[in-house]
């Protein structure tokens, strides 16, 4: 009888593990998703231009969170993609990441808060790094889909496309 509860105990010790390390995953995809969201948003507040796009940008993380939810490989192929392709252009093209991150430290020392579109991208950067790791994690801890990489990459192209999209027609002229 001893035995049995013992087995019992194990099992669910290991089978509440893996949940909760799903369970942590989906936690970090939400907050990555969420961190960016905020991001687009007090954007939009600051500057009207930008509302348009960045609402339409929202969609996509969403889509992620919902994705996600569903234990996805597309939705984890979207995730990580569109955060490895906007933090790539954020800090190698427009450098605006380090930019925001600058203004974030002097705002620190000084008290003042200058420039604070930057400092979201810096946030939304950094919501993207989380997003990317989680998802990859995600991925990986997955085995129930079959095919899931291409699921996972497909998830990414169908989200740099709406991306690319939305940046063509909504993005302030």
């Amino acid at each position: 009888m001893w035995n049995e509860s013992a087995n019992f105990t194990v099992q669910g010790c290991m089978n509440g593990s893996r949940l909760n390390g799903w369970f942590s995953m989906q936690v970090l995809i939400y907050t990555g998703a969420a961190l960016f969201m905020v991001a687009l948003l007090v954007s939009a507040v600051i500057v009207a231009e930008l509302r348009l796009l960045h609402s339409l940008q929202a969609l996509i993380y969403l889509a992620v969170i919902v994705l996600a939810r569903r234990n996805s490989a597309w939705g984890f192929g979207a995730g990580f993609f569109i955060g490895v392709v906007w933090n790539s252009f954020s800090l190698f093209v427009t450098h605006l990441m380090q930019v925001g991150a600058v203004a974030f430290w002097s705002s620190l020392r000084t008290g003042d808060v200058k420039q604070i579109v930057p400092m979201m991208v810096a946030l939304g950067g950094l919501g993207h790094f989380i997003l990317i790791i989680a998802s990859a994690l995600a991925l990986l801890r997955h085995d129930v889909e079959i095919k899931k990489w291409w699921k996972f990459a497909g998830g990414g192209a169908a989200a740099i496309a709406y991306f690319v999209l939305i940046i063509a027609f909504a993005r302030p002229r």
